[in-house]
């Protein structure tokens, strides 16, 4: 063997590597007149045979964080909860010609004066109510009831317009010096639907009283509006009661 000291030894030189090996567009002096400059990508050779350097960790990385990114997501969404119900406002109530409304808080629980129809009809079911007032005797209050499904919303509306169309007959059996009158002013066309009921008291010593009631229903949710004051049928302002559950029920969701 012929030392390389006495023979010039060749040089060894990779192969050159060309853009038209990497099938981009040739840029410097190799690129023709007139042809758009391709995005770099940086290449190496392996065994003699040029590939592309593709970060396999930086791909990994992407993909981990956009699983990452999807499943806060996802999380976020299955954990909101749906919002509460909302409640009539004291504009919302019937006008009152000599008087302004005034709205208490939202509170758990039945109010005292739906007690009188509808207490057998609310066991079991979480429930908050809201109060109204003027500065003379008309009051009014709005109560909401949750349920777990459509079905059993339906059913609970169902039992409550019954209790309510009954009311005056049960009233009358526990009170002998009571005389009770129930009137139905039909349906009202809104969601789910509603309907509006009518009912006046009068005691033997002279009181007499009236009362508007109004169950209504969107989804799985079910209220009911009470207005009253002191007099009868003709004191009643059934159009105005109508707006107003038409609102209540509009306002739940």
């Amino acid at each position: 063997m012929v030392p390389c000291r006495r023979i010039p030894c060749p040089v060894l030189r990779p192969p050159r590597v060309t853009a038209d090996a990497l099938g981009v567009t040739p840029t410097g002096p190799d690129r023709p007149s007139g042809a758009v400059v391709a995005s770099h990508i940086p290449v190496r050779i392996s065994r003699g045979t040029l590939m592309p350097k593709h970060s396999r960790a930086g791909g990994l990385t992407v993909l981990s964080l956009t699983g990452l990114m999807l499943g806060v997501t996802l999380a976020v969404q299955a954990g909101a909860a749906p919002a509460a119900p909302k409640f009539l406002s004291a504009a919302d109530l019937p006008p009152h010609p000599s008087s302004t409304w005034t709205a208490g808080k939202v509170t758990d629980g039945v109010p005292d004066e739906l007690q009188l129809c509808l207490k057998d009809a609310l066991p079991g079911y979480d429930s908050r109510y809201r109060d109204f007032r003027t500065d003379l005797d008309t009051s009014a209050r709005q109560l909401t009831i949750e349920v777990g499904t459509k079905t059993k919303a339906a059913a609970l509306a169902t039992r409550m317009n019954k209790e309510i169309r009954t009311c005056a007959d049960r009233l009358e059996q526990g009170d002998p010096d009571l005389e009770a009158t129930y009137k139905d002013y039909g349906k009202v066309a809104v969601e789910e639907g509603a309907r509006v009921h009518g009912l006046h008291t009068e005691h033997s010593f002279g009181a007499t009283d009236i009362h508007l009631l109004s169950v209504g229903r969107d989804d799985r949710t079910v209220t009911v509006v009470e207005w009253s004051q002191m007099g009868d049928f003709a004191d009643a302002p059934v159009k105005a009661f109508k707006k107003t559950t038409a609102t209540a029920v509009n306002k739940l969701h």
